[in-house]
């Protein structure tokens, strides 16, 4: 685990704009995630490397955490697609770091399924009730990712 103090100048900005403003609320607090909530609840920042670009990118999720290990939900708030995070950790799921207030962890990611997926599903609705509003929305099975320390 390391301290965060990292520059963000080379990282990909966000297309959107709520996005982007919670982000520069975390940089402005020194990089620590605690300051930026989601309907109350915390959330951490995931960085990962684009699927296109190569480039980092920083992704807040909320913040379902289990034993050191992080779960991400990309559920886009229940869209008929997945956010474009998705094909970035697919692509370069040992090239993962998770933000969790001033922390950040190096971390692998790998997709769930079966067992494993359900009793993860229901860590990130305990922490997110809207995650379940979200799969309701949507014909598309969310897909979850475990994030794992390296």
């Amino acid at each position: 685990m390391t301290e965060t103090g990292a520059d963000h100048t080379d990282y990909v900005p966000p297309a959107t704009d709520w996005v982007r403003k919670q982000l520069d609320a975390i940089d402005e607090a020194g990089g620590d995630a605690s300051v930026a909530k989601i309907q109350g609840r915390d959330v951490v920042v995931v960085t990962l490397i684009g699927a296109k670009s190569g480039r980092p990118r920083r992704v807040p999720l909320m913040r379902v955490e289990h034993e050191g290990s992080y779960l991400a939900v990309a559920s886009k708030g229940g869209a008929p697609e997945d956010p474009q995070w998705v094909a970035s950790i697919r692509k370069n799921p040992d090239q993962v770091s998770v933000l969790d207030g001033t922390t950040e962890t190096p971390m692998t990611s790998r997709e769930l399924s079966g067992q494993e997926r359900a009793t993860w599903w229901d860590r990130g609705v305990e922490a997110f009730p809207s995650y379940a509003d979200y799969q309701a929305k949507t014909d598309r099975l969310i897909p979850i990712f475990l994030l794992e320390p390296r």
